[in-house]
């Protein structure tokens, strides 16, 4: 399983471990990836979902998962995400 926020793709960085001595070594940035589920309104249905806390925040900031899909970018979504914005944006324009 891949090291990827399926909500925002926030994903590993590469950096150095630097001693008091400068002595640089290769070290990874993991994301702080989170197991939650989210409540879609439009859809009426709980989904379990891996995003970083930050996402998590952004999900609550925004009024929710179906807000936070409609705004976000498509190319930085999973596919799982892809999948469940296209529903919403279908069961949306129906309600309309």
């Amino acid at each position: 399983m891949s090291r990827v926020c399926e909500l925002t793709g926030k994903g590993v960085q590469s950096g150095n471990n630097v001693s008091h001595a400068n002595n640089k070594t290769k070290r990874r940035f993991l994301p702080n990836l989170c197991h939650v589920t989210l409540i879609s309104d439009a859809l009426g249905q709980r989904y379990r979902l891996r995003v970083s806390a930050h996402a998590l925040r952004s999900v609550e900031h925004r009024g929710g998962l179906d807000a936070f899909l409609l705004k976000a970018d498509e190319t930085e979504l999973s596919m799982r995400a892809r999948l469940l914005r296209r529903q919403i944006v279908k069961k949306t324009a129906e309600a309309a």
